[in-house]
């Protein structure tokens, strides 16, 4: 986590201060359970909130009792009991460490994917209203990098759209299955906590109670969780690729905003580099990068050890705080993305009609023509033109074969761009709900 790459409403989520106001909000809401239950004074439960609100904690005072006692948790209590006084006997009732530490996770893991599902949002929004600008630009559909039939490049950003709103369901769901909290005590039988504590707690942060915790909240949560980030990643990379791809030399049918005054080379005064959805790339990996530790956390000594707890302290800021602030990267590219129409049609002319050959092949074989001798036929026109010899059109009215099945009429009816485009209503409906941008 460094700030070149974080946004602070995140990074927030994974500091000391954070971390610690959390783990004494969970300690605070235990006590009142606990004094609902009379297991400790109400006037206790009432001063630990009054004193703990006001207090600000010190993370160099917790830090320098922890180099003491080799103890986090141990540290944060110590100096809580320093502002709370003599009720301080009652925090911690009957919990282990872990009840504070996987609670105050969960907290900090759902609300990172709060941020995270209002970050995707505004890229959903950017992808609709560049793709409805778009939704009749006609551009050249690749394959394998290869000029294969004509698209609009408003299905392209609407192909975008789709997979992110895919991504919020999933991330949804995993903000729900990390939204869990343990107070069970050690082993997580509650031998000495009455489960109440724990379903008050929940209630009060806004989780559920851990069915069975046995310590520590089962790390296959966690697993979904850092998954589901990968996956977002992936997309976020995929997009920049694409937007790489386009802003080649050869191909620039769009390329990314290029502000007065920017400079794209210390040694070139000409270039203009996607320097953004570069970026994007390696920070998708960054993210990804964090889901195999995640996998392997799931696996714990005797169902309860730490092994997990330094793992989850890197990779939890850095993926969330990553992903924050690709996706936030990412939204601004597609929102001031310059787009070239006039080459999407130079370049789609370059191959001299060839991108019409499925067409011809299929009016052949509705004429009676044998699929393979259609092909024979279609495939030994185009391989000229491929090589830049002559026009695939004139060459199929030339060839006797084709032209024993096809008139030139018929032919140059084939030719017709409209024909790739006449269903791109229905996939906007299926896409948006709505062909027309609102």
């Amino acid at each position: 986590m460094i700030p070149r790459y974080s946004r602070p409403e995140m990074a927030d989520i994974w500091s000391p201060e954070t971390k610690f106001r959390i783990w004494f909000e969970i300690e605070a809401h235990a006590c009142t359970a606990l004094a609902e239950l009379g297991v400790i004074p109400k006037k206790a439960a009432e001063t630990i909130w009054e004193r703990g609100n006001a207090a600000k904690f010190d993370v160099a005072r917790i830090d320098e009792i922890e180099r003491e006692v080799k103890h986090d948790v141990i540290a944060f209590l110590t100096h809580l009991s320093e502002f709370i006084g003599e009720d301080s006997r009652f925090v911690h009732q009957g919990m282990t460490s872990s009840d504070v530490l996987d609670t105050c996770l969960s907290v900090q893991m759902v609300r990172a994917a709060d941020l995270l599902l209002e970050d995707i949002d505004g890229l959903l929004a950017a992808l609709k209203r560049r793709a409805f600008e778009h939704k009749d630009t006609i551009t050249i559909g690749r394959s394998h990098g290869i000029h294969a039939e004509p698209t609009t490049f408003g299905i392209k950003l609407a192909q975008a759209y789709v997979e992110f709103e895919r991504n919020r369901e999933r991330l949804v769901i995993a903000r729900e299955e990390i939204a869990t909290c343990a107070i069970s005590g050690a082993v997580g039988t509650f031998a000495n906590i009455d489960p109440a504590v724990e379903e008050h707690v929940a209630k009060a942060l806004g989780l559920r109670p851990e069915p069975v915790s046995t310590q520590v909240i089962p790390r296959d949560r966690h697993a979904m969780f850092f998954a589901v980030l990968g996956v977002v990643a992936s997309s976020i990379e995929r997009l920049s690729t694409e937007i790489r791809h386009l802003q080649r030399t050869e191909v620039l049918e769009a390329e990314e905003f290029f502000s007065e005054g920017q400079k794209g080379s210390s040694a070139m005064p000409h270039k203009r580099n996607p320097i953004l959805t570069e970026n994007l790339t390696g920070l998708a990996r960054i993210v990804r990068m964090a889901v195999n530790p995640a996998m392997e956390n799931v696996a714990l000594w005797h169902e309860r050890d730490i092994s997990h707890s330094s793992v989850e302290r890197m990779i939890g800021p850095d993926a969330t705080v990553t992903l924050d602030f690709a996706l936030v990267r990412l939204t601004g590219v597609i929102d001031k993305l310059l787009i070239y129409p006039e080459t999407m049609k130079k370049n789609m002319d370059r191959l001299g009609g060839l991108i019409f050959s499925q067409r011809v092949l299929l009016a052949l074989t509705q004429k009676g023509a044998a699929r393979e001798d259609a092909y024979r036929w279609v495939q030994r026109n185009a391989m000229p033109v491929w090589r830049g010899e002559g026009n695939f059109l004139e060459l199929l009215k030339a060839d006797a074969d084709v032209s024993a099945k096809l008139s030139a009429g018929d032919l140059d009816a084939l030719f017709d761009i409209s024909y790739h485009t006449k269903h791109v209503d229905t996939i906007f409906k299926r896409v948006f709900g709505t062909a027309t941008a609102s």
